[in-house]
């Protein structure tokens, strides 16, 4: 190969490589929106929601039929840009997304307050049938539901030779806006109740600190983040719409927190961007190995990563350990 076909090789690959760390950053970035979501509700009420997936969907849903099909509430904002009624349609479906898991906390998890976490885990994986099923039962026969997207499918920034897409910007500005407010929110009054509760909770409530308010504001910030990640993970070209395997995409994010530790904020977030580089990164690298990997290896990266990290870091990178007496 001559120099000129050497250097043109190589800044190729350069943009290439940076085109997938894009890619990855976006994908982590929802990864790390679901992940927060997952720590939250753990680390306030000691409860792992295998809903989380569920209600992801849930929101997703919400998004895409109050944006595709009846324009609610855009039909009486013409006057705005399509992009900010898109916006102000997802913020409406996370609003009922937050409605609903604070019903979930009231009506299900709350009565079980004693009972082993074991049951109460056994309840979030039935909320999580049951609302997958609803969803299912809603998508119909075609299975998919169009969110549509606020920038157009073919909405895009170009960097020189780089192309990044609108969605993917918004995704990793999402995440951070995410991870600065809830900074603000732990330094609140309530979030420092919250705090006060995860930490230790029958101190807490002898401090006059309602825990029943706590776990529902838990359980809906939880809500909140899981509905976002689904937005995120249906719009193109992510995602094609809302479908079945909606739940199930939000669940990915699992591996996520446990890499970076049950009950830590900045593990969630360090987790899921390294789940996100990894699987945009190998699933590129190693696209040529799809023959023997199989083709959905993919989707296997980050449970490999997982497992490898629970030989390594039981407790993740940033998890709290805990000594037990045997």
């Amino acid at each position: 190969m001559s120099t000129v076909g050497v250097i043109l090789a190589q800044a190729s690959s350069a943009e290439t490589f940076i085109t997938k760390l894009i890619d990855g950053l976006a994908l982590g970035s929802i990864y790390a929106i679901l992940a927060l979501g997952f720590v939250i509700i753990f680390k306030s009420t000691q409860v792992l929601s295998f809903a989380h997936g569920a209600v992801a969907a849930v929101g997703a849903y919400l998004a895409a039929y109050f944006v595709t099909v009846i324009n609610w509430p855009g039909r009486y904002l013409e006057g705005l840009p399509a992009t900010l009624r898109f916006i102000i349609s997802a913020l409406v479906a996370v609003a009922a997304a937050a409605v609903i898991g604070m019903l979930i906390e009231r009506v299900f998890i709350r009565p079980m307050i004693g009972q082993p976490l074991f049951s109460i885990a056994m309840i979030t994986i039935g909320i999580d049938i049951v609302l997958r099923t609803i969803v299912g039962d809603l998508l119909g026969q075609g299975g998919t539901l169009d969110i549509g997207s606020p920038w157009g499918i073919l909405s895009f920034t170009k960097i020189g030779e780089i192309v990044v897409p609108h969605v993917f910007i918004a995704a990793i500005v999402t995440v951070i806006i995410v991870v600065v407010a809830l900074v603000i929110f732990f330094r609140t009054r309530m979030g420092v109740a919250m705090r006060a509760t995860a930490f230790d909770q029958e101190a807490a409530m002898a401090q006059g600190i309602s825990a029943g308010r706590i776990f529902a504001l838990a359980w809906a910030l939880g809500a909140v983040l899981a509905a976002i990640g689904g937005i995120f993970s249906s719009i193109s070209p992510r995602g094609f719409g809302v479908t079945g395997g909606t739940a199930f995409f939000a669940l990915r994010a699992f591996p996520a927190i446990i890499i970076g530790g049950l009950d830590s904020i900045v593990g969630a977030v360090v987790g899921g961007f390294t789940i996100g580089i990894a699987e945009i990164m190998l699933g590129h690298y190693l696209a040529n190995a799809s023959g023997t990997l199989g083709i959905g290896f993919t989707g296997l990266i980050p449970y490999l990563l997982m497992l490898g990290f629970l030989l390594v870091k039981p407790y993740g990178l940033f998890g709290t350990e805990e000594i037990r007496r045997l």
